[in-house]
């Protein structure tokens, strides 16, 4: 009777081990590359639901080996800005290792030109990015560059580092800048972050707020602001605020052609992507005044920047700042959690890219609400 009683809890044992063991490998598992730092709460929540695999590999040959063994199974990748590091690009070719069990892949980010969308629809994963928690700093990065370009604060501040205040004279030499009257206000890309740039700059009292997009947006997004035509808005601006993503259509926009379209002494503003723009051609145009200031948080090949540009007195510099503050890394990182919680209850991440389309790369829930 005893060992019989013994016999029967030694199976309960085993069968609850066993259950135990099933309900552990049949998690979801999300791989996550690329270090976090405040969204730690999150996660541990997100264990919950799935099996969380942190990225050891050292650069990208490991990478690609390791996902034929230590991440073979992976359902759902993060990814951060830093993190190519250790991948390199999320390209066609990095899209042809991935095991098939990958259906969902979350950048940490805004801009993720660092992923080729196209291969990654082919394979019927999507790729979802950050919007709303990097609208309002971006936005404010902006305003911050504008103000300091259009009124030389930058260039006031350098000749007072200097010491040529009062000896430089009044305002220690800086030259006079412009204000917002009577000036038209050009917004490239009217967007998540266009339009709260748009909203924090209207207060300024410009007399006139164009943008232009690849179509022209309902009303109610438009805030007042003017549709036009590529050619029109080049030269109807006198600060430029660019906010496009950068893809093979946008790369190298801002070049000598666009350029000489422009007014004589416009402002550009960059707080989207460095290759935007030709910065040899900018440059040059800086150099002859054809543009009177520039500021940009954004490099072509950060972090390395040509000095010679960053030491030109109009240029306002800052190193990719605009979501550098506690609270919008934090709500970044939780965002990405949350486009993949989203997949896995719903098969369908939060905020798909514009280039995919959710109805064609849905599929069905992987875990229970």
């Amino acid at each position: 009777m005893i060992k019989l009683t013994i016999k029967n809890s030694f199976n309960t044992i085993t069968r609850i081990s066993f259950i135990r063991t099933i309900m552990t490998t049949a998690k979801p598992k999300v791989l996550r590359i690329g270090s976090i730092e405040f969204a730690h709460k999150k996660w541990e929540e997100l264990s919950q639901i799935a099996e969380v695999i942190e990225c050891k590999s050292k650069d990208r040959e490991e990478f690609i080996n390791d996902l034929k063994s230590k991440y073979s199974e992976i359902t759902s990748i993060t990814r951060t800005f830093a993190s190519v590091s250790q991948t390199g690009r999320f390209d066609k070719e990095l899209a042809g290792h991935l095991p098939e069990s990958v259906k969902s892949l979350s950048h940490c980010g805004a801009g993720y030109d660092q992923i080729d969308v196209q291969p990654y629809t082919d394979k019927g994963i999507q790729v979802s990015n950050v919007t709303v928690p990097v609208e309002g700093p971006t936005a404010t990065t902006a305003v911050y560059l504008a103000l300091a370009a259009t009124r030389n604060f930058q260039i006031g501040h350098d000749l007072t580092v200097k010491g040529e205040w009062p000896r430089g004279g009044k305002c220690a030499g800086a030259p006079i800048g412009y204000d917002a009257e009577g000036k038209t206000l050009g917004i490239l890309g009217l967007g998540g972050i266009g339009r709260a740039i748009l909203s924090r700059m209207k207060p300024f009292g410009y007399e006139k707020v164009i943008y232009h997009n690849r179509s022209r947006l309902s009303p109610e997004l438009e805030n007042g602001a003017e549709y036009t035509k590529f050619d029109d808005f080049l030269s109807q601006s006198d600060v430029i605020m660019v906010s496009i993503p950068l893809n093979p259509n946008t790369e190298n926009l801002i070049n000598k052609e666009t350029i000489s379209k422009m007014k004589d002494g416009v402002v550009i503003i960059n707080t989207a992507r460095g290759a935007i723009i030709n910065e040899k051609d900018l440059y040059q145009a800086l150099k002859d005044n054809k543009i009177r200031a520039f500021g940009s948080d954004v490099f072509a090949r950060e972090p390395e920047v040509a000095q010679e540009l960053l030491d030109l007195p109009n240029v306002v510099s800052l190193p990719h700042m605009g979501t550098h503050t506690y609270e919008a890394i934090q709500n970044m990182e939780e965002w990405v959690i949350s486009n993949v919680t989203e997949f896995l209850q719903t098969g369908k991440v939060k905020t798909i890219v514009p280039e995919q389309d959710i109805s064609e790369l849905a599929v069905k829930p992987i875990v229970s609400k």
